[in-house]
């Protein structure tokens, strides 16, 4: 085998070796690399899975499961505050439907113009991009929406105390007639006695009936006497605070008793003739702080 050495001058030489002596070199090489390749990777293999980066990589794994955990639990926890928050938000929301209901009653309300039991209308066109909400714009729109229910259901109920209150003056307020059925016989003031012939004054104004048609109250109130009383027969005295109590005299039988709380179109007793009486009728008195006024005043005022 011959091997050719160049130099850089451009001068060459030559060396003649044998074939045993070329194999023998190139076996030489080719054991040394492979020496070397095991001690490299014996070396590197080493290094890369001994007992410490083992360790390392429990450590690593240990590490990133917790987070895992942490992010589960703080994903559970944020779910279970929604819904705690939710379900106090439809409870509200549901003693909100209820209020309305009653308001919407007690205004006399046109039951389709508010309907509480349904959704509120609404629409409009499709947006082309809708992002989902994210967990603090969730929570901060669940806050708001939280606070404008427990905005609305304070004026629901301030509004509802207000038409209670209004209902409550409406109902003790004296007005109307003290029957259902009859007619004014006798007015309020000076008259002619119908049993001595004599001027006299009448404390009320009588309204004529049917022997036993209802007689009923002007006005809610608390029944301060319901039985006999020299002249006025079997009598029902009515007190309906501010003052004002009524009196309605001459039943035939009375259908209260003393203590009792009558609502105002209750009926009260029966019209009759007892007492001082000249036929079926009922004699009906408004007092004003101890003092007799015309209850004509009062019939005229509607209900």
């Amino acid at each position: 085998m011959k091997i050719i050495l160049l130099r850089e001058k451009g001068n060459s030489r030559a060396l003649r070796v044998s074939r045993h002596t070329a194999l023998s070199a190139m076996f030489a090489l080719t054991l040394v690399a492979c020496v070397t390749g095991f001690f490299v990777i014996d070396r590197l293999t080493t290094e890369i899975v001994d007992a410490d980066v083992v360790a390392q990589w429990r450590a690593t794994v240990d590490a990133q499961r917790s987070q895992v955990d942490d992010m589960r639990q703080f994903s559970d926890s944020q779910t279970l505050a929604v819904g705690r928050q939710m379900a106090r938000m439809q409870a509200r929301l549901l003693r909100m439907e209820a209020l309305g209901a009653r308001i919407t009653e007690m205004a006399d309300l046109d039951e389709g113009e508010f309907s509480f039991g349904e959704p509120a209308p609404q629409g409009g066109p499709a947006i082309r991009r809708q992002d989902p909400l994210n967990w603090s714009d969730l929570q901060g729109k669940l806050d708001e929406l939280a606070a404008d229910l427990r905005l609305r259901e304070n004026e629901l109920e301030i509004l509802e105390s207000m038409l209670r209150e209004r209902d409550y003056s409406e109902a003790k307020a004296i007005a109307g007639r003290p029957v259902t059925w009859g007619w004014m016989s006798s007015q309020y003031g000076k008259r002619v006695d119908p049993f001595s012939g004599k001027m006299g004054w009448h404390a009320g104004v009588d309204f004529a009936g049917k022997d036993g048609s209802d007689v009923v109250a002007v006005a809610s109130g608390v029944v301060t006497h319901a039985g006999k009383r020299y002249g006025y027969g079997l009598m029902v005295e009515v007190t309906h605070g501010d003052g004002y109590v009524t009196r309605y005299g001459h039943h035939k039988a009375v259908l209260v008793n003393t203590g009792d709380i009558v609502k105002k179109g209750q009926v009260i007793g029966e019209m009759g003739s007892s007492g001082r009486s000249t036929g079926p009728h009922v004699h009906f008195e408004v007092l004003k702080n101890g003092r007799h006024v015309d209850p004509a005043n009062y019939v005229a005022r509607r209900r």
